[in-house]
């Protein structure tokens, strides 16, 4: 008897309180005339060869799954994706085009701040050759990558993966 009036009670409880809306304990969903916002597009393998094919020499002819995996060096301090988080680097969405020392929320050292050149593939080959030389006073502590192929490659599937567009 006394389980079965324990019982009743415990549900008498979570009746209310789910009259009365989320406790804190459960996750709240937006109002429905709150859209949510669609995750971003993937590119399909098709769309990454049509952007590789457009990208100037060398790098219209990397090779994306090198280049993904010589960014596995990279992953532990930046990422790629659209709107993403800066780690020990910043976040690497949209780095083409962009000034040097200029993403929005990374403290950069005062050497990437004053160096007033725009990433493009050239200075980026640069850099990953030797950050250390190419740029003194940086904080980046990648030693650099000396392969040739490895840069042009990892510079290619940057291209395609950080929302590079043709013509840019």
């Amino acid at each position: 008897m006394r389980n079965a009036f324990v019982a009743s009670g415990i549900a008498a409880l979570a009746a209310l309180a789910a009259a009365c809306g989320p406790t804190g304990s459960e996750p709240a969903s937006a109002p429905a005339s709150v859209p949510a916002t669609p995750p971003a597009p993937k590119l399909t393998d098709a769309e990454k060869q049509a952007i590789l094919a457009t990208l100037p020499a060398p790098y219209n002819a990397g090779n994306l799954d090198n280049g993904k995996s010589t960014f596995a060096l990279c992953q532990s301090c930046h990422t790629l994706t659209e709107g993403g988080p800066n780690k020990t680097g910043p976040n690497l969405y949209g780095v083409f085009g962009r000034v040097a020392g200029a993403h929005e929320g990374f403290q950069y050292s005062d050497a990437v701040k004053a160096a007033g050149f725009t990433w493009d593939a050239g200075k980026l080959d640069a850099w990953l050759t030797n950050p250390k030389t190419f740029l003194p006073g940086n904080r980046m502590t990648f030693v650099g990558l000396k392969d040739a192929e490895k840069r042009r490659d990892l510079i290619a599937y940057l291209k395609v993966e950080t929302g590079y567009k043709p013509g840019e």
